[in-house]
């Protein structure tokens, strides 16, 4: 059945015109191995001092990918590796400047790698790999040797992927649409491809210092490379958009003047656009898509994508270090941009489909734990070391300090269920370069069990979604109690405190890439993904949001006065709970998406920060809040503990560390959680911290109060007497549209202060012999 497919679709085909440039014949229209070819390979004649290599040595089957290096006569050349374990053979195919390809078959084998050296190929030659075996998709297998394929381990990708139907194993535009992935299309891919570039490791970082800051004093800064640096004024416009564009001292400079420690950026692996994007005129800007697990994305570059971008890379990781800033990325392992059965073949698929990818019971159809076609079967030892491999080398020779895994549940599958023993957990774990880093979980897939919030084992953090949607639900009045929201404030326990995690397991977020921005939470009801083309049927529908009154923009000064309040009570929120604070790019200075919350399409003004709010005065002062929270929270370890609350005093006579108050200065009972309430006042004790300096000694700090009210009405709130403070000093009211200073109002302990409707305060517990010039009025 499948060679009667296959014929068909040559008939179908036959009468293409043969690329220009093609030095041999087109590989065969039956299945089985390509006719060899002869050996003469010649790499791009710019490459400096490159001679024409003559023959391929055998070499070595490790390591994998292209490694350029001196030979064994003492010549220079390039070893190339490739896993393919269902194969029949492999051919390394090397590509001129005009696009002229010469094929040399790669003959040695061991342990399923295919691997040979060849003499006079140096850093700048481009390649791929053509593979071949059986063509029987009902069996999973997808050899087509007429499509050439990206190397999975190429630390560069020259071209950018472009979705043709010549890069569809299969005749993609078949009329029998339910069976076109069962028909060989045998037209040759290489003209509309990206190749592999052959790289020079050179770089022994010996000159980095890695800012190396513990995880419970990190502030997170979600940022898009392109989208942060694309429209701002300071980056010459030559770099905006790029590697070099984000190490911009001018960029840099926005950085530190926050106050973040870890740029956390959206993903940078060389990626795909998808087929149904490219016909609507759009593209993935997000960048989900993955299709080079060791290449920079070569669009991000400014020097040039013939490894240029490799050390571009690099350089822009040294200037973010040299700022005390880490670079922790998002990374996509959980699936490819081949997408299901009806996909592009560009690497993976046509190395060894079955190999690579989780397969249904009916071996056709692919498993899919992402939402996105495919899922990687990590459960498989070569698909774990391509993970491994790739994640040390990002740490190793490009100087990264962590990473966000998308998706993780899919990683951690072992045959179907999400398994916290399962072999990418375990090997991560005893992995002397990963066990050493920052490791982010997304915790959750789309597939059944994989929501696994609180799930992951230590050495983890994770992405805390309740934490999001309880901040969110209080802000807008949508919660009829406070007990979901004392958790979230005080580090999470309920799912964190156990097996020897800690408070920063949990980043804490209210807006992510994904989503609404914090501007557009506070002034849309509704989603507005109109120009994603999908009718606004994309993105969630629960965005937890509450306009403030009106939909969208308006002139309503009384509305807009609000929405900026409601900004400074969710980013105040944020930056003082207990955690992993994570921002996103854009929210300290009210960025907005017109109120797009699936924005993944939109690589224009709709996703590029637009830096001119710097000089609004509507939002100047948001972007200082920010600030001033930043510093606070670095200067007061109370603010950023290693341990979990225990609502104990640790020393003999001491204070609780954590204490709950009622409006009317009760400390709360269980009663009082459940009862209905807009209002809650949280007190952390600055001499109550389990936690000593390097020289033993134990860490005290100042004590504060913090109260919380959601209500549309003010309320008296009662500070509490002594033993807890004989007065308070007023560092924070989010009603203040200038947060430049702090109020520095003083109230007497056990006298009440008025709390503005939707408002939060920030007091610092003060003993008698250091308190301010205190108000005559309790106002």
């Amino acid at each position: 059945m499948s060679e009667t497919r296959e014929h068909e679709a040559m008939e179908a085909v036959e009468a293409v015109p043969r690329p220009n440039g093609l030095r041999t014949a087109p590989p065969p229209a039956v299945p089985g191995p390509a006719q060899e070819q002869p050996v003469g390979a010649v790499p791009d004649p710019e490459v400096e001092g490159a001679t024409p290599p003559c023959t391929v040595w055998p070499g070595s089957s490790e390591p994998l990918g292209a490694r350029f290096h001196t030979g064994p006569d003492g010549r220079p050349g390039t070893n190339f590796a490739l896993w393919a374990g269902g194969a029949e053979s492999v051919e390394l195919c090397l590509f001129e400047a005009d696009g002229t390809e010469t094929r040399a078959p790669l003959t040695e084998l061991t342990h399923e790698i295919w691997h040979g050296f060849v003499p006079g190929v140096l850093p700048g030659q481009r390649y791929g790999y053509r593979v071949s075996g059986r063509w029987d998709p009902w069996t999973g297998a997808r050899w087509n040797p007429a499509k050439l394929l990206l190397d999975p381990y190429a630390r560069a990708v020259d071209g950018e992927f472009t979705l043709p139907p010549e890069v569809y194993a299969h005749v993609r535009d078949w009329p029998e649409g339910q069976i076109a992935d069962t028909v060989r299309d045998n037209r040759d891919s290489a003209p509309f491809v990206p190749k592999g570039v052959v790289v020079h490791d050179d770089d022994d970082w010996s000159d980095d210092h890695r800012p190396k800051t513990p995880w419970s004093d990190s502030v997170i800064y979600e940022l898009h490379v392109k989208g942060f640096t694309k429209r701002h004024p300071g980056i010459p416009e030559e770099l905006r958009g790029t590697y070099a564009g984000l190490a911009h001292p001018a960029a840099i400079e926005h950085l530190t003047r926050l106050g973040v420690t870890a740029v956390e950026l959206l993903p940078v692996h060389h990626f795909a656009h998808e087929d149904h994007l490219e016909r609507a005129g759009l593209k993935n800007y997000w960048g989900y898509n993955s299709v080079g697990y060791f290449a920079p994305h070569a669009a991000y570059t400014a020097g040039g994508t013939r490894g240029e971008q490799v050390g571009e890379f690099k350089r822009m990781v040294r200037a973010l270090h040299a700022a005390g800033i880490e670079v922790i990325l998002d990374v996509v392992y959980n699936h490819t941009a081949e997408g299901g059965e009806q996909g592009p073949t560009l690497s993976l698929r046509g190395i060894d489909n079955r190999g690579y990818y989780r397969l249904q019971d009916d071996p056709r159809r692919y498993a899919d734990y992402t939402g996105c076609g495919n899922t990687l079967h990590v459960v498989q030892p070569h698909v774990l070391r391509l993970i491994t491999d790739s994640l040390r080398y990002w740490v190793t020779e490009m100087g990264v300090d962590g990473f966000r895994f998308d998706l993780a549940a899919a990683l951690a599958r072992s045959m179907h269920d999400v398994d916290m023993l399962s072999p990418f957990l375990a090997v991560i774990a005893q992995d002397p370069v990963l066990r050493r880093v920052k490791l982010i979980a997304e915790p959750w897939d789309v597939g059944m069990g994989g929501y696994q919030v609180g799930a992951f084992p230590p050495l983890w953090t994770e992405w805390n979604d309740r934490y999001r949607d309880a901040v969110r639900d209080f802000w807008r009045g949508a919660q009829h109690d406070v007990r979901d929201l004392g958790y979230r404030l005080s580090g999470s326990s309920d799912l964190y405190a156990w097996g020897g995690r800690r408070p920063y397991a949990s980043v804490n977020f209210i807006t992510a890439h994904d989503g609404f921005t914090l501007r557009d939470l506070v002034s849309y009801q509704s989603k507005h993904n109109e120009a994603n083309g999908e009718d606004n049927n994309d993105g969630t529908h629960d965005n937890r949001s509450w306009n403030c009154g009106a939909e969208g923009p308006t002139t309503d000064p009384g509305i807009n006065t609000l929405r900026r309040r409601q900004l400074r009570n969710l980013l105040s929120t944020l930056l003082l709970s207990t955690g992993v604070p994570m921002l996103v790019a854009g929210d300290e200075m009210g960025r907005t998406q017109g109120g797009n919350n699936n924005a993944y399409c939109q690589d224009n003004e709709i996703s590029w920060i637009d830096w001119s709010l710097l000089d609004d005065p509507d939002w100047q002062g948001l972007s200082t809040l920010a600030a001033r929270l930043i510093a606070l929270r670095r200067a007061h370890p109370v603010l950023r503990r290693r341990a979990f609350f225990s609502g104990r005093s640790q020393t003999p006579g001491g204070l609780p560390d954590l204490s709950w108050f009622t409006a009317d200065g009760r400390e709360m009972t269980d009663d009082d959680w459940f009862a209905p309430s807009h209002t809650i006042g949280m007190y952390l004790s600055g001499d109550d911290i389990p936690q000593r300096d390097a020289q033993g000694v134990p860490i005290t700090d100042d004590s504060f109060l913090i109260i919380a009210h959601t209500h549309h009405r003010p309320a008296r709130f009662v500070l509490p007497g002594r033993p807890w403070a004989d007065s308070y000093e007023l560092l924070l009211d989010t009603t203040a549209e200038d947060q430049s200073r702090p109020p520095g109002t003083g109230y007497p302990a056990g006298g009440s202060v008025t709390v503005p409707g939707r408002s939060l305060l920030l007091l610092r517990a003060l003993p008698a012999t250091s308190a301010p010039a205190q108000r005559t009025s309790t106002d």
